[in-house]
């Protein structure tokens, strides 16, 4: 399962660029990886351990802006295709995380 948080938040005064970058630095110290710019990804094992990271979003959303989470299983994310200008990219293959019990 892969969660993937995109995010549109305003960078007009220094106060908001200093959101933005809270927001930002929150969500890799979580484990999410930048995509794209403003488009970050995180594998995770199950559902329910997305669910974990969705919470752990939604719990330091800025006040504005636009944010979107999505939730897409491995296969989905296997059939992206990924493009460097004409030339085709391939994603990098999760990092295997291990889980304490």
């Amino acid at each position: 399962m892969w969660v993937l948080v995109f995010f549109d938040l305003p960078t007009e005064t220094k106060a908001q660029r200093k959101i933005y970058a809270k927001f930002r630095k929150n969500i890799l110290k979580d484990g999410f990886q930048m995509f794209q710019f403003s488009i970050y990804m995180r594998h995770c094992s199950s559902r329910e351990n997305a669910e974990v990271h969705i919470i752990r979003v939604k719990k330091i959303l800025p006040e504005k802006g636009h944010i979107g989470i999505m939730c897409i299983t491995d296969k989905q994310f296997g059939m992206m295709e990924i493009f460097h200008g004409h030339s085709p990219a391939y994603p990098a293959q999760p990092i295997q995380q291990l889980e304490m019990f």
